[in-house]
């Protein structure tokens, strides 16, 4: 027994044998580590995945969403991918994107409702009103006003004199937004091509009033919206009635009503 425990001892305190050893275990821990590394790799994660085709601005319900799997590796590469269903029931697919069917869900697709675009309009500055300008595709330049945009708005009529009269009524004001005629937002989707069909503001009260009286005086009057360049919307300035002569003569041809308040008063015999 003593010369077979001798045996050993020597075989492995043999230099050789040692230099083997090494070996035969660095391939070892190579082998171990690529194994372990491709498992990871390659270990199916489930994640949620749309089961049909999600519309813009839609609300998403549990029966929209399913569940598929994918590799580690493709969501380590992909950190924006949403692997988990109660980050997206409940939530809505942002504006101008489209969420294929079989597609997963990525963050940046999905908003709250406070988050969605028309949220603007509940959150205008009070003694502001929305106005709406009815336009086509040729008045928006072929769909080159968008929301956000800081543009004019010029006027055209004809005066008692017969003379055509053309000029800036209202100068820098934002679109929040442009809509079709079923009340769609026109750029929210790459699927299908809409018409644009009104383009809205938030304008002070008295700069709504004129707007819409304008609208109802007739001499022919149009109301036309000019695009300008990236710059003037980027550093836009104060919205302002440029033309005090058009201003005028819209108000000349309407009546200017007083405020009236109803007040409940008591009388004391």
């Amino acid at each position: 027994m003593q010369n077979i425990l001798n045996g050993i001892k020597k075989f492995l305190m043999n230099k050789n044998t040692v230099t083997i050893l090494g070996v035969l275990a660095g391939i070892a821990v190579l082998y171990i580590g690529y194994n372990w590394r491709v498992k990871q790799a390659i270990d199916p994660q489930k994640v949620p995945y749309a089961k049909v085709e999600i519309s813009s601005r839609t609300l998403i319900t549990e029966d929209m969403v399913g569940y598929t799997t994918v590799s580690a590796e493709m969501l380590k590469n992909n950190p924006n991918i949403v692997r988990n269903s109660g980050l997206i029931v409940g939530k809505y697919v942002s504006y101008g994107t489209t969420i294929p069917e079989n597609s997963l869900f990525y963050s940046q697709s999905l908003m709250t409702e406070d988050e969605m675009p028309d949220s603007a309009f509940a959150d205008i500055p009070d003694d502001y009103t929305i106005y709406s300008l009815a336009v086509n595709l040729h008045t928006t330049y072929g769909n080159s006003i968008f929301p956000g945009n800081y543009i004019d708005l010029y006027v055209k009529l004809t005066n008692d004199e017969g003379d055509v009269v053309f000029g800036k009524l209202i100068e820098s004001i934002e679109v929040l937004a442009v809509k079709d005629s079923q009340g769609n937002h026109v750029f929210e989707t790459t699927v299908e091509s809409r018409q644009p069909a009104e383009l809205l503001f938030a304008v002070p009260n008295e700069m709504y009033s004129l707007l819409m009286k304008s609208g109802y005086i007739g001499y022919g009057l149009e109301i036309i919206p000019v695009p300008r360049n990236a710059s003037y919307s980027a550093n836009p300035g104060e919205t302002i009635e440029s033309s005090e002569y058009i201003k005028n003569f819209i108000l000349s041809k309407t009546v200017i009503l007083p405020e009236e308040t109803n007040t409940n008063s008591k009388t004391t015999n």
